[in-house]
């Protein structure tokens, strides 16, 4: 996946960086939880519109605008997730960094 999306690229760095975060801030064990469910989730999504959009351009390989709405909902998906992302990872990093803010 990381070979073939753009996104992929800024997931992974997005991923690495919250992980370092995560550890340099020793964030709680219920953190982690979230933490872990959060990048889960936007890795399923990114790894599920990947191979929707394959099999789109499989099925359809010359230019069709429902293949391309189709794809931009796929797309959408993976935005939506990773929006919800960094909402979690706002209200878990927010106290530790204010603390060390104070």
């Amino acid at each position: 996946m990381i070979r073939c999306q753009h996104n992929a690229w800024i997931h992974a760095a997005a991923t690495l960086l919250v992980l370092t975060a995560a550890f340099a801030l020793r964030v709680s064990a219920a953190d982690w939880c979230w933490i872990i469910l959060a990048i889960s989730i936007v890795w399923t999504a990114e790894a599920l519109n990947t191979a929707f959009e394959f099999l789109a351009d499989a099925a359809s390989p010359e230019f069709h605008p429902l293949v391309r709405d189709a794809k931009d909902v796929a797309d959408a998906a993976v935005l939506v997730t990773a929006m919800a992302a960094a909402v979690i990872g706002v209200i878990i990093f927010w106290p530790y960094v204010a603390r060390l803010i104070s």
